[in-house]
């Protein structure tokens, strides 16, 4: 069964925090919530741990395109290719929010990631995300929790997701009724930049 832990996002317990941290570390996945829907994560450091969100998504992990949360634009130095400034202001005029940026990626992608060309980078408007990332010390690799009705494309109450996900995850945090508007995914590796899907952060930003 999975752990079930409540978290404020105006206050995110540090203690729960660290524990959430700790099963991250240990290889667990995590159900958490974004600024958007909840999402299923994990250290992007742990192979074992990513092979497992492949096989659960049903995708090999060299060919997935789940996306890396990260904490701040200064973590990009690591997954992305150096941007120029236009590309970085408006990342900084956005960011924190609801977007997935798709950017050029660096020769310093962990192993599963080293053959692609480009990566997606969230950075949500969420202090409970937030502060995950912040302690954990490098990305969660993250993917949204769909749902197979056909009128709700995404499950927004905790206590629904605990109990389909409560054998295939290691926790599962409440934070709240999530949305049911995902993401706005925009490619900014083209020029001009491309708007990939449309979603709840406007795309009126350039």
């Amino acid at each position: 069964m999975a752990e079930f832990i409540k978290l404020y996002n105006e206050n995110p317990n540090p203690k729960q925090i660290a524990r959430v941290v700790e099963v991250l570390r240990q290889g667990g996945l995590v159900i958490y919530p974004t600024d958007t829907v909840y999402g299923l994560g994990c250290d992007i450091t742990n192979i074992k741990a990513l092979e497992r969100i492949a096989r659960i998504k049903g995708v090999k992990l060299e060919k997935s395109n789940f996306s890396f949360i990260c904490y701040s634009l200064s973590d990009l130095s690591d997954y992305v290719k150096q941007i120029d400034t236009s590309t970085f202001k408006i990342l900084k005029r956005v960011l924190p929010g609801p977007y997935t940026f798709i950017l050029p990626g660096a020769k310093t992608l962990p192993h599963p990631f080293k053959k692609r060309k480009t990566v997606g980078i969230r950075i949500p408007d969420n202090n409970i995300t937030l502060e995950i990332v912040k302690q954990l010390g490098n990305p969660l690799v993250s993917t949204s929790i769909r749902d197979e009705d056909e009128i709700l494309e995404y499950t927004t109450d905790p206590e629904l997701i605990r109990e389909k996900w409560d054998n295939l995850v290691d926790l599962v945090i409440d934070g709240g009724y999530g949305g049911n508007e995902a993401s706005t995914v925009i490619d900014l590796s083209v020029d001009p930049p491309e708007i990939l899907r449309e979603g709840k952060g406007t795309f009126e930003i350039f």
